[in-house]
This record gives C-alpha cells, structure tokens and sequence, in this order.
C-alpha cells in the first residue's frame, strides 16, 4: 500500500451523532457542515410551517413533521481531515436503518439536552455503540438556556450509561448567567457574547485562577463557584486517559451551544485528533485492517429507494472498509459470486450527490442498485470473503397490511419489497392459515406512518393498516419434530422472507410460559445476534 493511500486513510473520520429528540443533533449537523464550508448557511428544523429545512432532512415527510425519519450521509473537508457524517433519526419512534447506520461508524458523538439530561432514545443508540466498542464523544448542549447542574449531567452518565466521563471544557455559569467555558487543555477561556454568539473571544490564561478570568468574567461569586467545581474535577473526577477513551470506557465531554454555534468548533478540534481513523473489521478470513489490506472492500448497511424522486432510483450506501476505490472498477459480489462494475459511484451532501472517481477506506460512497444488493452484502476486490451480518432487530410494533384498491396489487407488491429490503419494515406472512395475511413489524411506531406515506408519495398505492397486539417476536429453532410439534399447538405464528418461523407475542409472560412450555427449542431474540 502506498504511502499515499494511507495517509488519506489515516485522515478519515466516520462517526455518528445519536441523541433523543429535540436535543438539537440536526442542529449541531448543520453548524459542523458549516464549518466545513459544505453549507454557506445552517438551517434549523423548528416545525412543519418554517420555510426552510435542515440540509440532512431532505425525504417530503421529514420536511412536514420537522423531524428527521431516515439516515442521512454528509460528507466535508475541515482542516486535512475528510470527514463522514453518519446522521441517525433522533426522535423515538425511529427504524433498523438507525441502528445498522452505527455499524458504519469508526466512533459516536453523544448530544445531551443539559436541561433534561440522558433520555430514553439516548439510552437505546448508546447500548449498540457500547456493544461495537466504539469512542464516544459528549456534546452537552443548549448551555445558554437554564439546565440542570453539570456534576449532575456527568453523575447521570456514569450510573445510566455506565461510561466514565472527562470533561475537555468547563462551563462558566449556565443560562442566563451563561458566560462560557473554560479548555481544560489548552487552558483558554472562551467568551460567550449573547449579543452576538458567533464573536467568541478566546483568552489563553496561566490556569483557572489566573486573575484575568476574574476581569473578563466580571462576577467574583459566579468565578468562585466555577474555580471550586474546577479544583472539585482535578480532585475526584476521572483522568485524562486516551487508552480509555479509545476503548469507549471513557467519555470526553464538552459544553456548548450548537444553535448559538458556540463550543462546535473547540469540539470538531478536539473531536478530530481524537476519534480514530478507519478501523479494522472482522471478516470470514480474519480482520480486515485497512491500513495493511490492499484490496478493496466494503459492505452495504443501508439501502435507499426513490431519493431522486423524478427517476424512482434505488441507491446502496457502501462503507468502505479497506484499500481503493475507483470508479469504474470491477468487484465481486460475496454473495451471489458474480462480478460487478462499479461505474457510476456517488458522495452525497443529503439528497445532493456527485460522482466521484476514487474513495478511500472510511467513505461512505452511493451505488446505483437494480435490485441486485441486500443489506450486509460484502463487495470485494480480488480473493472473496465477507464480513460479519449485519445485526437484525426484533420489532415491537405490528400490523395487518392490504392494499385498498386490488388494482394497484402490483405496485403495493413492489413497494412492500423495496421498504423491506431497505430495512424500514420487516414483513412476515402468516403460518398454517386458511387465509394468509401480511404482517408488518417495525421497531418503532412511526414507521408505520413512513409506510403509509412512501406507498401513496411513491408508488401511487393506498394501504389499511390495522394494529395487532404483539409487542415480540421470537425466531424459532429447534429440531425437526421439535419444530412440527411446535407448529402444530402454538398460535401466532408467522414467517419472515427468508421463510424462517417466527413466534409472535403479545407480552413478556406469553412469552415465558411458551420458553418453559418448549424447554427443548430455541427462541432467538433476533435472526443474527442479540442485543440486550
């Protein structure tokens, strides 16, 4: 591998921002973009009346509701680095295409709300990305409004999240009284102006007590207290210690306000020196290290339909795990064994792309897809392996699905595919029954809102949807005569597209009572792996 070729990767960052609703991850999105120079002007998500939308939300329901439904990819250049936003869907109600995004992540950034601190979405995105053993970077955002206590904030993530947290910066009052924070490191004190939040004064100064901080801050009770936290943090908090950090046990944190732009760019720098560059991947054939693997490779975590909705195009997003890529190259598809080329790649800005003649590992590139690709399906230059699956999550929610009009069976059909191939549903049919029915299940309930919108906007087709009681699903093994004996008394039952038996259940004692009823089989919380 040339020297070249491992610069570029060494300077690639691929990470992911995950968060719950309404704690200003589009936001911060936005201001990162800007600052990049990918944006001249950063545009916030308020309310389905406001004219102007966030870059990342680009699908028409995400523009309607102001929230962001479906994974965007942003890509910018910021000094030397070459960065790759992966952003996740933040609201509760939220997909599989979420989870699988953070698979394609080398690291996390973690949006807190000071005022509400750790919430239940943050919980859930934190869990896979302590079980990938990722970094995870702490935004604590929002600081110019009143919040709660930031010992407390940091408390909440040792005994919620059960993550170690080093604060980088320091805040200077909160709110109102809001009057910056202090950099640990670089022992520099920058100045909020809330007249003007985009002029940050930045000060280097000896320490927190050096005298010019009592100057500048102007209110000797409000520099007391924060010299008291500060000695409180070198006493009792945690080291610094990369080596936990990499290792995702420690988490560093820092304060700001991403709508005032205030603390973005002190976060991206120190972001950057830390998260690591692309990183290696387990594969059939061992791990797959991008800087000493010269072929290429890469594996599909997410498939798009209709992005363009003027050519209904279907787009496979690729991460790019090791060597080059270049347009025009031919791969082999680990599945089906075929060859492909590889001739019209793209990069994507949200919904805005633009072919590209050579990514590095680290990249997140876009393939045009007839149909041919799945999600998890491993792309490979010369000897052929294929990454681990990719996992795959039980759904909570589920429905009965038909098309109103029998006309447009063709096209429900169709779309009913494309959204499962996707992963924005799973679809299951019903087992042993007189009259089979579609069973649609989602982990999260507004997908069934996604689902009805796409099928009309996109495919013309009009669906009814009625909710069933399940909230598990359990996949079911066990052995032949297990299995018909199983099948035979047991009610609920369905199967999914690879026609694998799936039990359904409508609560956790239901479930228990067919565990003890059936010592002898196996109830998978999911089809590959599980998570806790």
């Amino acid at each position: 591998m040339g020297t070249n070729t491992q610069q570029e990767i060494a300077n690639r960052r691929t990470f992911a921002i995950i968060s719950h609703p309404d704690a200003g991850k589009t936001t911060l999105t936005e201001k990162l973009l800007l600052f990049g120079g990918a944006i001249r002007e950063a545009g916030t998500v308020k309310g389905r009346k406001q004219s102007k939308h966030a870059m990342s939300d680009w699908m028409e329901i995400e523009k309607q509701r102001g929230i962001s439904v479906t994974s965007s990819v942003l890509e910018f250049l910021y000094d030397g680095y070459h960065v790759n936003i992966l952003d996740t869907p933040g609201h509760e109600d939220f997909s599989e295409d979420t989870y699988r995004t953070l698979t394609a992540a080398d690291s996390a950034t973690m949006l807190i709300d000071a005022a509400k601190g750790v919430e239940a979405q943050t919980k859930k995105l934190f869990k896979v990305c302590r079980m990938r053993e990722i970094p995870i970077f702490t935004f604590i955002n929002k600081l110019d409004r009143q919040g709660r206590d930031p010992f407390d904030l940091l408390e909440e993530l040792e005994q919620l999240l059960g993550i170690r947290a080093y604060p980088m910066v320091w805040p200077i009052g909160m709110g109102h009284s809001f009057k910056g924070v202090y950099n640990r490191h670089e022992k520099q004190l920058e100045c909020f102006n809330p007249e003007n939040p985009k002029d940050i004064d930045i000060i280097s100064v000896d320490g927190p007590n050096d005298p010019t901080i009592d100057n500048v801050i102007g209110d000797e009770a409000l520099v007391e207290q924060f010299r008291e936290e500060l000695s409180l943090l070198d006493i009792a908090g945690d080291a610094y210690d990369v080596t936990q950090i990499a290792a995702g046990t420690l988490t560093p944190v820092f304060f700001g306000s991403a709508i005032s732009n205030f603390g973005v760019q002190t976060f991206l720098n120190h972001f950057l020196k830390l998260a690591p560059a692309p990183t290696p991947r387990e594969s059939s054939i061992g791990l797959i290290d991008p800087m000493t693997h010269n072929q290429f490779s890469g594996f599909v975590f997410k498939i798009q339909a209709n992005m363009n909705a003027k050519h209904r195009d279907r787009v496979a997003f690729l991460r790019i795990t090791s060597g080059t890529f270049k347009r025009g190259m031919s791969v082999k598809h680990a599945r089906t064994n075929k060859t492909l080329k590889l001739a019209q790649p793209t990069q994507f800005l949200a919904h805005q792309r633009s072919t590209i003649d050579t990514a590095y590992a680290g990249d997140i590139i876009g393939l045009f897809d007839s149909g041919s690709f799945r999600i998890g399906d491993t792309l490979v230059e010369g000897t052929s392996f294929t990454f681990n699956e990719m996992p795959h999550f039980s759904p909570e929610h589920f429905s009965e699905i038909h098309v109103k009009e029998a006309l447009k069976h063709k096209s429900y059909e169709k779309g009913l595919q494309q959204l499962t191939e996707e992963g924005a549903i799973q679809l299951f049919r019903t087992y042993n029954s007189h009259l089979e029915k579609q069973i649609v299940g989602v982990v999260g309930v507004l997908q069934f809102e996604v689902l009805e919108h796409r099928l009309k906007s996109e495919y013309h087709v009009d669906i009814t949807l009625t909710r069933q009681p399940f909230s598990l699903a359990r996949w079911v093994t066990g052995t032949e005569t297990d299995m018909a004996n199983f099948a035979n008394k047991q009610r609920n039952l369905v199967t999914d597209r690879e026609g694998r038996l799936v039990a359904l259940f409508e609560n956790d004692y239901q479930m228990r009572t067919a565990v003890e009823k059936y010592p002898d089989m196996t109830f998978h919380e999911n089809s590959f792996f599980q998570v806790e």
